[in-house]
C-alpha cells in the first residue's frame, strides 16, 4: 500500500510503501512516555520503501530490548517521524502511524509490549464518547 505524511507543521514529508498487516501498537513504557500516551501506532517497513524530505533531528535511547534506537522528529512542530536501530546495514524502521495520511486504513493488527500496558485501555470502548472537546 503506498502512503504519505507528515508532520504538523508540514516542514517534514514522507512517502512509503507499506504491508498493512505490519501495523501495531506499542504499549513499552518508552513509547508511553515519549508520545505521552498510554501506547504508540507504528508500522514497520524496510528504510529502503521509504522517503523522507525536509530537516530533521534524531534523538538516540537505548530501547528496553537494550539495542540503540534512533528517534527522528521535525525540530520546529516536534512531531515523531518514526524510529529505527542505529549501526550499519539494512534496518526496519518503525512509522508513526500518525501521522500518516491514511492512518484511518491502517488499524493495529496486533499489539505488543501488553506486560507494561495501562490496565484501562481495554476498557475505551466503554467510555462515553464526544464528537468534538465538549
Amino acid at each position: 500500500m503506498e502512503i504519505d505524511g507528515q508532520c504538523h507543521c508540514g516542514s517534514v514529508r514522507y512517502t512509503a510503501t507499506v504491508d498493512p498487516h505490519n501495523a501495531s501498537a506499542c504499549h513499552c513504557t518508552d513509547c508511553q512516555r515519549i508520545s505521552g500516551s498510554a501506547f504508540r501506532t507504528t508500522i514497520r517497513l524496510p528504510e529502503s520503501d521509504f522517503h523522507i524530505t525536509g530537516e530533521t533531528k534524531t534523538y538516540k535511547k537505548i530501547a528496553a530490548s537494550g539495542n540503540e534506537r534512533a528517534l527522528v522528529f521535525c525540530p520546529i512542530c516536534g512531531t515523531q517521524m518514526l524510529g529505527m536501530p542505529t549501526g550499519d546495514g539494512p534496518k526496519r524502521i518503525s512509522l508513526r502511524l500518525g501521522t500518516s495520511n491514511q492512518r484511518a486504513q491502517l488499524p493495529p493488527q496486533r499489539q505488543i509490549w501488553c506486560n507494561s500496558a495501562m490496565p484501562w485501555v481495554e476498557d475505551l470502548a466503554d467510555v462515553p464518547k464526544s464528537l468534538t472537546q465538549d
